[in-house]
């Protein structure tokens, strides 16, 4: 008889929900394969030839005017409010949170610190590359363009290349570039490759960048995507030093909770010579055989000899003590004794010497 429990598609995908018990032996890191080399050699000869034909006002600048006075957004309003939804999706803001959440989840689950690190990784070198590029050539976009036909290059603008693109390629790229099989991986290359594609001609259809805007913003991006396994020693030492300093943090957490010896700052010893003396705490206490054997060749009887007390005043010995006479005795008078009456009152009323009197 067959006492396998059946699942339902539901108890299929919260089982897929709960966290691995450790991290998976089948993730493995890209690496910079001949293939890899060869598409960003090709990628970054093809954004060079972009940067040229713009610095030299070549055929690609007269197709961004022309394109420009064909107002794509007036040839098809009807497409405006849905664009206006889908450009969205190239935006840091939205896209790097939803991006971050999903790998955040996979991080936990997978025991692995790695695809959140990678995702950051790539947006660091996203700001670096595509922010000096855009403030080094400052272009004007076409909204803001004042003179017809030239390339608004050196004028302030920041719209070279084209941000919402370059985007768009990285953060849903690198959905792709970090999945675990070969088959998600090419599906989430295909859906990136069309997401960013239409986010970049959205862009243009607003009429918010040029086309050579949109082409280097899909070539800076891909550039990012093909460099990152030089990354992953970088990526791989990153997670290694976050893991060790949580170790770090938790040890030191868990010592702090158990409570420490209560130790006096100072600690009476006895010295060779018989009298106390005020030891700091650290040094190593001497043997209660040495200050035995100390004492004996002094002369003093073991009668002498005085326990140590934890206060941090010294407790002296009987025969260091200042003698003290009372003036007069503490016992009450005694009654009349039959036999000598003459004594009554007077049992140890009598005066003694006041010391060194």
């Amino acid at each position: 008889m067959r006492t396998d429990q059946i699942l339902t598609r539901l108890e299929r995908v919260f089982a897929r929900l709960d966290r691995e018990p450790e991290r998976p032996a089948h993730l493995q890191t890209p690496q910079m394969s001949r293939h890899r080399v060869v598409l960003l050699g090709s990628t970054l000869a093809f954004y060079l030839a972009i940067v040229v034909a713009v610095l030299t006002t070549s055929w690609l600048v007269r197709l961004d005017w022309q394109i420009m006075f064909f107002r794509p957004y007036e040839q098809w309003p009807q497409l405006h409010a849905f664009l206006d939804y889908l450009v969205v999706l190239g935006q840091r803001g939205p896209t790097a949170v939803m991006v971050a959440a999903w790998l955040g989840w996979r991080s936990w689950r997978q025991h692995t610190l790695r695809p959140l690190i990678t995702l950051g990784v790539a947006l660091l070198l996203l700001n670096v590359t595509v922010g000096s590029v855009k403030l080094g050539l400052g272009r004007l976009g076409p909204h803001y363009a004042t003179e017809i036909g030239s390339a608004e290059l050196f004028a302030g603008g920041d719209i070279f290349p084209s941000g919402h693109t370059a985007n768009a390629v990285v953060t849903w790229g690198i959905l792709a570039y970090l999945a675990s099989t070969v088959v998600t991986r090419r599906v989430l290359s295909v859906v990136s490759a069309v997401v960013s594609l239409s986010v970049g001609a959205t862009t243009v259809y607003l009429g918010t960048h040029w086309v050579s805007d949109v082409l280097l913003g899909w070539s800076a991006g891909l550039l990012i995507l093909l460099a990152l396994p030089w990354f992953e020693p970088l990526i791989a030492r990153t997670e290694a030093y976050v893991f060790d300093l949580r170790e770090l943090l938790r040890r030191r957490a868990e010592t702090g909770r158990m409570p420490a010896p209560v130790v006096s700052a100072l600690t009476p010893l006895l010295s060779a010579g018989g009298k106390w003396q005020l030891k700091p705490v650290g040094e190593p206490a001497a043997a209660p055989a040495a200050a035995a054997s100390a004492g004996a060749a002094a002369g003093h009887s073991p009668a002498h000899r005085a326990v140590a007390h934890p206060a941090g005043r010294p407790h002296l010995i009987r025969s260091e003590r200042t003698p003290v006479t009372p003036v007069g005795s503490r016992r009450p008078a005694h009654p009349a004794h039959p036999a000598h009456p003459e004594r009554a009152g007077t049992r140890g009323t009598a005066a003694r010497p006041v010391a060194g009197g």
